[in-house]
């Protein structure tokens, strides 16, 4: 709300708006709106030479330290960069990971050489990131990870399976837990690499989706090669600095998701204005509460972003998980039933999906990636409310 800016927050908006009014035209006008969850594969390259547009001109990374390639915004300036380019219907960003998930936590833990090293790409959107976190029997429970990586002379040896690996065809590099300690099992032994993307030893093989489209892929590597030095953090760091890395992606990064969240909101309200069905008083009031609870992310992720200025987040940052995750698949079902039985019939053969189907059945997926909300819900009441744990016998069951 420009009501409550301070003078700075003022002017920043005001430079923030202009700039994107004034670039997101001519060669770029028809990048508004573009991606987003269910549609990454969305004209990619036109994206990515947007986001490159953006940082020549200093518009990415904008809470980053000043030393890092930053403008080193303040916490309310960094929500008034998302505000404004969720208004100016930016496009789904290309370089999230990067800078969202990866760049603070090398700033946080990296040394000095990776932090010199890795930076600049980010900022100059260059270089390309995908998390490698996810296997097969280490999803939710990640602390199960069996990728293991041997160090070689010079360098580490990784071999193993990740899978759910979001952009992984398009990334340059990866950041990967595995197991560096023999005979290590749960949080123990485990390390955080970084590794080459366009390597042999490495096989990408995507997963199509619900969607019909192929965001998430499975990533296999088989003695795949980086040096001694792309580890963050002591070997045996791996699982602090995967915990760190999850808070960052649940602060900063969910106010840049949120760019997509709201502009998903105001279709799902513009289309409910345009075939009667928000008449329909039970559809008026959810629509009602999607909005609210929109407003309620945000000050959380402002919340969650004021506990990372601080230092490394917190598990508090579970709850942003949680509710953002459980926002977006209850808007999806809201579309679906604004559209009514419209709604079941695909656009075209054989699987031509329109916007609302699409975000129906890829929200599906929120509430289980990145940690599914029963795990939220574990981390929020025994870390955060310091309720006892859940009996070993329980989880057991549900792996």
């Amino acid at each position: 709300m420009t009501e409550n800016d301070s003078p700075a927050d003022r002017a920043f908006r005001a430079e923030v708006r202009d700039w994107l009014e004034a670039n997101l035209s001519g060669e770029f006008a028809h990048a508004r709106g573009l991606g987003g969850p269910g549609r990454e594969h969305e004209a990619f390259e036109e994206r990515l030479a947007w986001e490159r547009h953006m940082a020549a001109a200093g518009w990415t990374c904008v809470g980053w330290p000043e030393e890092y390639g930053g403008r080193g915004a303040t916490v309310e300036q960094q929500v008034i960069f998302h505000e404004e380019y969720a208004l100016a219907d930016g496009p789904a960003r290309v370089n999230h990971i990067g800078e969202n998930l990866l760049g603070p936590t090398i700033i946080a833990f990296g040394t000095d050489e990776q932090r010199a090293r890795f930076l600049p790409p980010i900022v100059a959107v260059e270089e390309l990131w995908c998390q490698g976190y996810s296997e097969p029997g280490a999803g939710s429970d990640l602390a199960n990870v069996q990728t293991r990586a041997e160090l070689r002379g010079g360098h580490w040896a990784v071999d193993g399976q990740k899978v759910w690996t979001s952009l992984a065809l398009e990334s340059d590099w990866c950041f990967v837990v595995c197991r560096t300690e023999p005979g290590s099992a749960r949080h123990r032994g485990l390390s955080y690499l970084l590794v080459p993307m366009k390597q042999d030893g490495v096989d990408i093989r995507p997963i199509v989706q619900l969607t019909g489209t192929s965001e998430f892929n499975e990533v296999f590597f088989d003695g795949a090669r980086t040096d001694a030095g792309n580890i963050v953090g002591a070997p045996g760091d791996g699982w602090k600095i995967a915990m760190a890395t999850l808070g960052f992606e649940r602060g900063v990064a969910t106010l840049g998701q949120q760019v997509g969240f709201r502009r998903e909101f105001e279709g799902v309200a513009e289309l409910a204005r345009r075939t009667g069905a928000i008449d329909d008083p039970l559809l008026r009031d959810r629509l009602t509460r999607s909005y609210m609870g929109l407003e309620i992310m945000r000050l959380n992720a402002v919340r969650t972003m004021a506990g990372i200025a601080a230092g490394a987040p917190g598990p508090e940052s579970s709850i942003s998980k949680l509710v953002w995750s459980t926002w977006h698949r209850e808007l999806g079902e809201l579309a679906m039933d604004v559209l009514g039985a419209a709604g079941l019939v695909a656009d075209g053969a054989p699987y031509d999906l329109n916007d609302w189907q699409r975000l129906f059945l890829f929200s599906r997926s929120d509430t289980i990636y990145a940690g599914s909300n029963e795990i939220q819900r574990n981390i929020i009441a025994e870390r955060v409310l310091g309720l006892p744990r859940e009996p070993a016998a329980s989880r057991e069951a549900r792996r």
